[in-house]
């Protein structure tokens, strides 16, 4: 299990204790955690990671709102295992640095959004991991490989489109676990595979607006769109234009 999660702490003492590891950090407000016997503070500033099994009390401060990354190691590799067991070896308070929070306020924009996917949100939760671990013990991923297979990557997305495509997917066409992928990918392309999925789909319906007589909802299926309204959403959001303008834009 990896899941990331938005939540408001509220301000009554809770006390209790899990078997699987959380990393918790603050989008906005604070909290205050004591993690066997361990007392600190969730900021802007600085997270808490939180054991498995440990006891833990935890209240917010005022109006808060938390990113929270549960995760055990049920499913994981022989290296996010290890990267998990020194994560989590103990509780801890570490201090976030600019670079962090701006991953944090990223990944916090893109659950809001998207909180519903639980493919977005095992990929945010493990490239938040993955940062906290580089941070904390300053290691480079031996699962680094050289340049990802673009062209390679990008004729998988062309000839599956019309039907949904999970980075998870696109991380074993890469051989690389989604935390991996996701962080090469973005280093690689300048997008998220989210995102980056959605332009190509975008890219593809305009092209065939534009080109051919295609019924919009025969275009919105070919696109992997799950309806004519949802591409007419997307295109309106994204290219500030509806179809039907687009289509007669060349006219």
């Amino acid at each position: 299990m990896l899941k990331a999660r938005l939540m408001c702490l509220d301000a009554q003492a809770h006390e209790h204790a899990h078997d699987y590891h959380q990393l918790v950090m603050s989008l906005s407000g604070r909290a205050e955690f004591e993690v066997n016997g361990a007392g600190g503070e969730v900021c802007r500033m600085r997270a808490c990671l939180v054991p498995g099994d440990a006891e833990h009390e935890f209240a917010g401060v005022g109006d808060n709102r938390m990113l929270i990354i549960d995760m055990d190691g049920e499913e994981s590799s022989a290296e996010d295992l290890q990267l998990l067991m020194r994560l989590f070896e103990i509780p801890r308070y570490p201090a976030l640095d600019p670079d962090f929070q701006n991953l944090l306020n990223y990944a916090g924009a893109e659950l809001t959004r998207y909180g519903s996917d639980p493919s977005l949100s095992r990929a945010l939760g493990g490239l938040l991991l993955r940062a906290m671990h580089l941070r904390l013990f300053g290691e480079q991923s031996p699962q680094v490989r050289g340049p990802l297979d673009l062209e390679r990557l990008d004729a998988h997305i062309q000839d599956n489109l019309a039907r949904r495509i999970s980075v998870a997917e696109l991380a074993q066409v890469a051989c690389l676990s989604p935390s991996h992928f996701h962080v090469q990918f973005k280093d690689s392309v300048g997008l998220t595979p989210h995102q980056y999925l959605l332009k190509t789909r975008l890219d593809r319906a305009a092209r065939l607006l534009r080109e051919s007589p295609l019924p919009l909802v025969r275009i919105a299926g070919e696109c992997g769109f799950s309806s004519q309204s949802a591409l007419t959403t997307a295109m309106r959001r994204y290219l500030g234009l509806t179809p039907k303008r687009l289509r007669g834009s060349d006219a």
